[in-house]
């Protein structure tokens, strides 16, 4: 045997190299298997971190156009895109650079290759011709996800693109087509919104952002078409691409569908499948099931007692942020810590122009399960903070058990909501009712306090609105 490891961790992304660093800590020796030449994965290099480089500008360029008719005229940007893909670029480059440094000090052993089972207790690791086998006592698998494909894409032609051709930004399309209303198809919409593109998007079911409530997706649909004329399609599929020398000439089906149109581009954006299918699982003795998702317990522990599965992998939601708490639990129980994976809840988050956020039970939710709730709103029409921002279009909403006054979800929509549903999600994991959140004094005028004066609107104790008292109240 080559190498020999307590603990393997495959894939390199937010939940790997948390794992690895975790069980270093613990005083576990660790060898850490990557298949590109850095650490960070999809998120880092190819995902969340550049897209919201790329957010950034288009926020500013945004902020500044909103600015003219307050008395403040900028002129149209000249865009050098050399220099976007530099900032951009030297973002991932500092933050690669800092996870390589934090490996090299916890003397975490990375190895750069195409890793699979050939055993409950061996990995083989091919890079280029040689091939490294790693015996190991205890192992985690992070291997994350990929972009979904679909049939009747001309994926050979450069003119298509993923997420990742689309973060690379090489030049900004006169009309781009987005497949897919999800949150990485409107984030990516966002961005080239603002750099100049004109948009069309198109939705196989009839919302955008499915499983995100529709109160908060409106303001962001009127966003797209006020802001980009943006066009959208709801309940519509792509039936085919052809390309041209002139472009891509794409055609539709679906009751609301318009007429076959040519575009510059096309972003395929319609989701992502675990990799649970590329690890040669069968050799270890791993459950996969259809998807391609490995079944883990509440201590991330697959069927294999000793080989654990975090992240992308072990199923929904797909998001950097859970496969990091997944990754330090498994890290822990490998190391003998009586530990798990025990989050009540998991926010998520869109970065568009506005940023839609929302954590626990929704409204959608609720009302498909029979769920009892009552709700307390409170728009940014009436925050003084958002309304010198300039952005009333907002909101924050927060749901409650009728009964104990417990705060069961919530959703912002609005400037840095991501930020802000912070607070909710520690409001549930907290166990807080009402009372907790509407007595804390958020410093004023900020949009934090948008959360307190949403559960003041539940309580009915609210000064900033009118809200007409409850019958028997």
């Amino acid at each position: 045997m080559d190498e020999r490891a307590e603990v393997l961790v495959l894939g390199g992304g937010p939940g790997g190299y948390t794992a690895a660093f975790r069980a270093a800590d613990l005083g576990k020796k660790v060898v850490l298997v990557e298949r590109h030449s850095r650490l960070g994965g999809v998120c880092l290099n190819v995902g969340c971190i550049p897209s919201k480089s790329l957010l950034h500008v288009a926020r500013v360029i945004e902020e500044a156009a909103d600015l003219g008719p307050r008395g403040v005229t900028f002129g149209k940007p000249k865009l050098d895109l050399d220099k976007i893909r530099g900032f951009k670029q030297s973002v991932v480059d500092r933050l690669t650079k800092g996870l390589g440094a934090l490996a090299k000090q916890r003397k975490v052993e990375v190895i750069q290759g195409e890793g699979h089972f050939t055993s409950a207790n061996t990995l083989a690791v091919e890079s280029g011709s040689e091939t490294k086998t790693i015996r190991f006592e205890s192992a985690i698998v992070a291997v994350g996800s990929r972009v979904v494909e679909i049939s009747g894409v001309p994926y050979e032609d450069p003119r298509v693109i993923d997420s990742t051709g689309a973060l690379e930004l090489q030049d900004i399309p006169q009309h781009l087509l987005v497949v897919g209303g999800g949150i990485i198809g409107l984030e990516m919409a966002s961005v080239y919104g603002a750099l100049g593109s004109q948009l069309t998007i198109v939705e196989m079911l009839d919302r955008l952002i499915p499983g995100c409530d529709p109160d908060l997706v409106k303001p962001l649909e009127r966003r797209l078409k006020r802001r980009y004329r943006a066009k959208i399609y709801l309940e519509t599929r792509v039936s085919g691409i052809k390309a041209l020398k002139s472009g891509l000439k794409v055609t539709f089906e679906g009751e609301k569908a318009p007429e076959p149109s040519a575009f510059d581009k096309v972003l395929v954006s319609v989701g992502r499948r675990p990799n649970g299918d590329r690890i040669g699982a069968e050799a270890a003795g791993l459950e996969v099931d259809e998807r391609g998702y490995l079944p883990v317990d509440s201590q991330q522990r697959t069927n294999v007692p000793h080989i654990f599965a975090i992240g992308d992998v072990t199923g929904q939601p797909m998001l950097a942020h859970k496969a990091t708490h997944e990754g330090k639990a498994a890290a822990e129980v490998a190391a003998g810590l009586k530990s798990g994976f025990d989050a009540r809840v998991i926010p998520s988050v869109a970065y568009t122009d506005p940023e839609i956020a929302w954590v626990g039970l929704t409204e959608t939710e609720a009302e498909a399960q029979g769920a009892a709730y009552e709700k307390g709103v409170f728009p940014w029409s009436a925050s003084g903070r958002s309304l010198g921002m300039g952005r009333s279009d907002g909101l924050t909403k927060i749901l409650f058990d009728p009964l104990s006054k417990r705060v069961l979800g919530g959703g912002i929509v609005g400037p840095n909501a991501g930020d802000l549903i912070a607070e909710i999600a520690l409001a549930i994991e907290m166990d807080c009712e009402a009372a907790d959140l509407s007595l804390t004094i958020h410093p004023h005028p900020t949009l934090s306090e948008t959360v307190g004066l949403a559960a003041e609107a539940f309580e009915g104790t609210i000064t900033d609105l009118y809200v007409p008292k409850k019958s028997g109240a």
